[in-house]
């Protein structure tokens, strides 16, 4: 019976290519932890209600600041300072994932689906 799956050995390149296959792959984890703590160590400042509402968070997605203008506060109509402190929060919080997402479009260079 034939085994099947698994690594046969192939030809002689192999084991060299291999080794600079997981060099590269090794480089590539340093660079993106490089990133990933660049990314983290940024703040995102966004605002809502044309200023009523500001809002500061960390690449980690950490809330840092919540600056609400007085005139924002009304006793009757608590529901439109939440939308504001949302719209805000969910802005900023987006901007995020945008530098995430073109960082990794950057690391990866187009090299898909594998993992890295």
């Amino acid at each position: 019976m034939a085994k099947r799956g698994g690594y046969s050995g192939g030809g002689m390149g192999m084991p060299g290519n291999m080794n600079n296959l997981m060099k590269q792959a090794q480089r590539m984890q340093r660079q993106m932890e490089e990133a990933q703590k660049e990314l983290e160590s940024k703040t995102y400042t966004t605002t809502s209600g044309g200023g009523a509402v500001e809002v500061t968070v960390t690449g980690k997605k950490e809330l840092t600041s919540l600056k609400i203008a007085e005139e924002a506060v009304d006793p009757d109509d608590v529901e439109m300072l939440q939308d504001l402190i949302l719209a805000a929060v969910n802005e900023a919080m987006k901007k995020v994932d945008e530098d995430s997402e073109a960082l990794m479009g950057k690391m990866t260079g187009g090299m898909g689906g594998y993992g890295f």
